[in-house]
C-alpha cells in the first residue's frame, strides 16, 4: 500500500490527465476518468495472475527470472524518472466529453498501454508472500490493493483538482521532490526484488 502511494502521486501521464479533466471539466469528469483507468487495471491483473502464476508453477525457476526482469525494469524506470526535469505540466486542455466516454477513454487509455503491462509485471512479483502457494489469489490481493489505493489517491485528485493545480505550479521544489520520491520507490522496490 505505501509503494502503490508513492506511485501515485507521482506525476504521470494517468494522474495527470485526471488532474486535467477536473480542472477543466469539473470533479465528476476526472471521477469518471479515474474509474476508467482503475477499471482497465483489471485486465492487467488478470493477465498477470493466470498468465505469470502459470510459468511459476511450470518452472519455479521462472519466478526468479520474473523478478530480475521486474528489477531491471524498474531500475531503468528510474533511470527514465532521473533524465526527466521533474516539472509537472498540469496545463493541457481537457475537452469537454460525457462521463460515459471519459470512463470508456481512460479504460482504452489503460488497457492498451503497454508499459501498464510491463510495469505491472515488474512490480507485483515483489509483493507475493507465498510462491510455492496460490499465486493467482495472491495477484489479485496485490492488484485489487493497488486499484483501491490508487483510486482513492487519483479521485482526490480529481475532487481538489483546482486546489493541487494551484499548488503544483505554483510550488517549483515539488515536481523535484515528487521525482525523487519516485525514483526512491523504483530502486527500493529493485533492489527488494534482487534480494528476495
Amino acid at each position: 500500500m505505501g509503494a502503490t502511494v508513492l506511485l501515485a502521486i507521482s506525476p504521470g501521464p494517468d494522474n495527470i490527465y485526471v488532474l486535467t479533466q477536473g480542472m477543466v471539466n469539473g470533479a465528476r469528469a476526472g471521477l469518471a476518468t479515474t474509474a476508467g483507468l482503475i477499471s482497465g487495471c483489471i485486465v492487467h491483473t488478470t493477465l498477470l495472475a493466470f498468465g505469470v502464476s502459470a510459468l511459476i508453477k511450470e518452472n519455479p525457476l521462472s519466478f526468479t527470472v520474473i523478478s530480475w526482469f521486474g528489477a531491471a525494469y524498474l531500475l531503468y524506470l528510474a533511470y527514465k524518472v532521473f533524465r526527466s526535469d521533474g516539472a509537472i505540466d498540469s496545463s493541457g486542455k481537457a475537452p469537454k466529453k460525457s462521463y460515459l466516454s471519459l470512463f470508456k477513454q481512460g479504460v482504452i487509455m489503460n488497457v492498451l498501454n503497454p508499459k501498464v503491462t510491463l510495469f505491472f509485471l515488474a512490480f507485483m512479483p515483489a509483493f507475493i508472500w507465498n510462491p510455492e502457494g496460490n499465486t493467482v489469489y495472491q495477484f489479485y490481493i496485490l492488484g485489487l490493493t493497488f486499484m483501491a489505493v490508487s483510486f482513492i489517491i487519483f479521485a482526490s485528485f480529481a475532487l481538489l483538482a483546482g486546489k493541487i493545480s494551484g499548488f503544483l505550479t505554483r510550488n517549483k521544489n515539488t515536481g523535484v521532490v515528487l521525482k525523487w520520491v519516485q525514483i526512491i520507490v523504483f530502486i527500493g522496490i529493485a533492489v527488494y526484488l534482487i534480494v528476495a
